[in-house]
This record gives structure tokens, C-alpha cells and sequence, in this order.
């Protein structure tokens, strides 16, 4: 994975609802955290459970995307803007940890106010 490339490339597959597309970027043995959701450990229980979290919204879109490399870990700030299936929408800010190992996402947390998604 190019270095320069991947956080971009990651929001695309997010926004485009590839679980799998956006579990290319993690490590096998990867741990995901959703808002205050418990943690999802392992790519395949990730990919069931964006699976599902997918099928719940009718689209997601990143916007103003800002990151920042320290060591192993990327910071990554922006706006998130869900599409419910009703066609109304949530924009919320968002911040993500991503901690690496090697050139692959080993921990994913998500951080942000989803508490409004599902209403």
C-alpha cells in the first residue's frame, strides 16, 4: 500500500459500501470500533459487520478529509454525511485512529456521535 495513497483510497471504498474493498487496507487479526459500539476482532467478523451496518443506511459519503502520520498511527478529521433509506440525511463530524502494523490497519477506532443515525 502506498503510504501516500491509502487513507484517500480506504474512504473510497466506504463511501462506495465495500466491506471487503475497505478490509483490503487491515491486518487479518485487525480490530474495528464503531462510535461507542464494542469492538469487532478478525477482518472476516469486520466484513459481516459492515456488511449489515451497509444494508442499514442507503449511503455514506466523506467529506473534508484531513489526516496526519505519527509513527505507526494516522489521525484522520472530517464530515460524514449518512443517507438513511427514507432519503434524509445526518452529516456529523468524525475522528478516526488508525493504528498500523506494517503497511496494514490493525486497529480502527472510530470516533464520533452516531447516536442520531437510527431516528
Amino acid at each position: 500500500m502506498t503510504q501516500n495513497h491509502f487513507i484517500p483510497d480506504m474512504y473510497r471504498a466506504i463511501d462506495a459500501k465495500s466491506s471487503v474493498g475497505m478490509c483490503n487496507f487491515l491486518t487479518e487479526d485487525a480490530s474495528f470500533r464503531f462510535a461507542n459500539m464494542p469492538a469487532v476482532e478478525g477482518k472476516d467478523n469486520i466484513i459481516t459487520f459492515l456488511d449489515g451496518f451497509f444494508s442499514s443506511i442507503k449511503a455514506i459519503q466523506h467529506t473534508d478529509i484531513e489526516y496526519w502520520n505519527s509513527g505507526n498511527a494516522w489521525t484522520v478529521l472530517g464530515n460524514v454525511t449518512y443517507t438513511r433509506h427514507n432519503d434524509s440525511r445526518l452529516k456529523v463530524p468524525f475522528a478516526v485512529i488508525l493504528k498500523l502494523n506494517g503497511d496494514l490497519v490493525r486497529e480502527f477506532l472510530i470516533f464520533g456521535d452516531m447516536s442520531e443515525l437510527y431516528k
